[in-house]
């Protein structure tokens, strides 16, 4: 096969003029090739990612409440201002006491054990592999289609640039390609595949939606993240996944009493009078005078 014919070179000074014509079986037989390999393996990857989506386990009625407290007793610390003061210290009585004896902990019993581990929870460890399964799926493929492309299509040019571009990007651009003096928007075979990796986005956003598991960008990080247990952002989701709740209670007793307690709605009427320039004594009469009447 006859990759390159009537090949000119031209070298003024700081620019190159070339005139350079591909094969059109090249065009055939491997950059079309290669494209629709890429789009077929992330429409599959995809459909086959949706079968090893686990069903979320329901969360019991113990672990919402355990979540929710700390969530109310934020919102009691943010808006104690705007509720009287017998409301608050009620609820500052109450929640203290409840955060120290533990009684909203999911497992009571367990308050003094501290963190628990991590790996011994079965649903971080489900969560754990189904991550691994999902980057498997992702980074086998993609390892195969670059063997393949570097195998047999190594050294190829296949296209060309229809813009101007700077030749800092030479090196992304003609990867596999020894030649300096080239037009640098000419593009190998193995920096297409790279291209397609990164711009097949809106392919797959058309034909499988928004949030879709065809793109490859996320394999890459992948690859370079992948270890002896996975992800490493994995792992630190897993880790938080268990907290020391007994701990986050305390820390919240804490901060309940720490609030230093004003009721801002005090005097509220002679406020909003105010606002609108008007006499709260003179209003004040003129109701008294009106229910005289």
């Amino acid at each position: 096969m006859n990759s390159l014919t009537n090949v000119g070179f031209n070298f003024p000074f700081y620019s190159v003029d070339q005139n350079m014509f591909l094969d059109p079986e090249i065009r055939n037989w491997v950059l079309f090739p290669i494209m629709l390999v890429m789009i077929l393996v992330g429409i599959v990857r995809h459909q086959i990612s949706q079968l090893f989506v686990a069903t979320p386990k329901p969360i019991t009625l113990k672990a919402h409440r355990q979540q929710n407290m700390l969530t109310r007793a934020g919102l009691l610390i943010q808006n104690s201002k705007y509720i009287p003061k017998s409301s608050f210290e009620g609820r500052l009585i109450d929640y203290t006491k409840a955060f120290e004896s533990g009684d909203y902990l999911e497992f009571p019993e367990n308050k003094d054990a501290g963190a628990p581990n991590p790996m011994s929870d079965p649903k971080v460890l489900d969560s754990m592999m189904d991550g691994l399964k999902t980057q498997m799926l992702g980074i086998i493929p993609q390892t195969l289609i670059m063997g393949w492309i570097q195998f047999f299509f190594s050294g190829f040019i296949l296209t060309k640039l229809p813009f101007p571009i700077g030749n800092r990007f030479k090196s992304m651009l003609q990867d596999g390609i020894k030649t300096p003096n080239m037009d640098v928007r000419w593009v190998s075979s193995i920096s297409f595949y790279f291209l397609n990796l990164f711009g097949l986005n809106g392919v797959f956003s058309l034909f499988l939606g928004g949030n879709n598991s065809a793109s490859g960008v996320d394999d890459l990080q992948a690859m370079s993240n992948m270890g002896a247990f996975g992800n490493q952002n994995q792992n630190n989701a897993a880790a938080a996944a268990i907290q020391d709740y007994q701990k986050l209670f305390l820390e919240a007793k804490e901060n309940l009493e720490l609030v230093h307690y004003r009721f801002d709605l005090d005097q509220i009427d002679q406020t909003v009078l105010k606002m609108y320039n008007k006499n709260p004594s003179s209003s004040s009469s003129a109701i008294k005078n009106k229910n005289k009447a």
